[in-house]
């Protein structure tokens, strides 16, 4: 697999765009995604990311937009704007997996199977509930997740609203089943405010804490709605039902 390393800076207005094409040149290439984001100025960075701009693809060292490495204080700028096209970085991942495949170092890559996109829809809602409030370092494994399973449409800004209210709903389903026999209400209400305050912290406020206490309270509730009531036997022996001798 291509070794593929992202540099960005956090306050570069283009990195969201380069991240999303990146996704999409993976997704087009057929290469499961998988690369390292390295920010600009960072002790912990490798050599061979210092110097550039942001934000900067390099795929097996080689700067997809033809750069060498120079003043990176800069902000990249690209023909197709401010980020990469998605079939310049595309083509730069098919040469680097020919060249793996030239060099024996790793088998033919395979088309995926539709049955493992249908079986991974589920984990891959869920995980798409966290991107927008995680940091930057943690999309990489997001995109190996959805990427084996053929859902990196799932990284796109514009299915997040969507996908977490259809999530939530169905938790919001799970407690309101047959809610009379177990807890009652409390916990649907106590899960409906919850989901509410997810969508707020997540798309209004943009507060990771105000999402991840939501989440804990819906977590209580589900579990609150799954406990287990409590039998109370009858207390004197008038209401016990007689046993025949």
């Amino acid at each position: 697999m291509p070794t593929v390393d992202f540099v960005y800076d956090k306050d570069c207005p283009n990195v969201k765009a380069a991240r999303a094409s990146l996704m999409r040149a993976f997704s087009r290439a057929g290469i499961s995604a998988s690369w390292k984001e390295h920010q600009i100025g960072s002790a912990d960075a490798p050599t061979r990311v210092r110097g550039y701009g942001s934000p900067t693809i390099l795929v097996e060292g080689v700067d997809v937009g033809g750069l060498t490495a120079g003043a990176e204080s800069c902000c990249r700028v690209y023909e197709s704007g401010g980020a990469p096209s998605v079939e310049v970085i595309a083509e730069a991942l098919r040469r680097a997996d020919r060249a793996d495949v030239a060099s024996g170092q790793q088998p033919p890559t395979q088309p995926r199977s539709r049955w493992k996109s249908t079986a991974a829809v589920l984990p891959g809602i869920g995980i798409a509930l966290m991107p927008k409030v995680v940091c930057p370092l943690c999309w990489p494994a997001y995109a190996g997740i959805l990427s084996a399973a053929g859902l990196t449409f799932l990284m796109e800004d514009r299915w997040l609203l969507p996908i977490s209210a259809v999530f939530l709903l169905a938790a919001l389903a799970a407690l309101a089943w047959r809610a009379r026999s177990r807890r009652g209400y409390g916990p649907l209400g106590v899960g409906a405010a919850s989901a509410a305050g997810v969508l707020v912290g997540k798309f209004a406020l943009q507060s990771t804490i105000t999402v991840y206490v939501n989440i804990a309270a819906l977590v209580v509730a589900c579990i609150w709605n799954a406990w287990p009531r409590r039998t109370v036997e009858p207390s004197c022996s008038a209401c016990r039902p007689t046993v025949p001798e």
